[in-house]
């Protein structure tokens, strides 16, 4: 599977870890930045391109997930979402990890690097990638309604306000 990572300064040095991880277990490993630490580098880049190279291989056929890191792994979840057809999971156990995919298809995930040691983290993302979404009808329905959200501003038959 191709795993794309994006990170600022407080989560490059999970991130480097992780690549060594990811890339050990057989996985491709596309880094989007930063390459150097530098204190008061800015994440939405990084974590945008990460997503978007997610969202690019899915739709090439290319099985392909995405992780994210900051401080607090919110900014960069944020970030994430900005993505047309991302859906970015915030996780800080190992239940939010498996959740992700297995009710939300999540095909991101953004963990805090102050949140957590580089053990947890490494155990979340490998939880992530593992565990695949269960096509349960109330799930697909719903990741359904979100997109179709995305695409419209609307969910039909679903009373959101304008």
């Amino acid at each position: 599977m191709r795993i794309h990572i994006a990170t600022d300064h407080a989560g490059l040095d999970f991130s480097r870890h992780l690549q060594d991880h990811l890339a050990a277990a057989g996985h491709e490993v596309v880094d989007h930045g930063p390459a150097e630490y530098d204190p008061i580098d800015d994440y939405p880049a990084f974590c945008i391109n990460a997503a978007k190279g997610v969202v690019r291989d899915q739709q090439a056929g290319v099985q392909a997930l995405g992780v994210v890191f900051g401080g607090s792994g919110n900014g960069e979840q944020i970030a994430a979402n900005k993505v047309l057809g991302v859906r970015a999971a915030l996780v800080w156990n190992d239940s939010t990890a498996q959740l992700a995919r297995q009710h939300n298809d999540a095909n991101v995930i953004s963990i805090g690097a102050r949140q957590h040691t580089v053990e947890e983290a490494t155990r979340f993302i490998d939880l992530f990638i593992a565990e695949p979404f269960s096509l349960e009808e109330r799930h697909v329905r719903r990741i359904a309604q979100l997109a179709e959200y995305e695409a419209t501003g609307d969910i039909a038959g679903k009373n959101v306000d304008r």
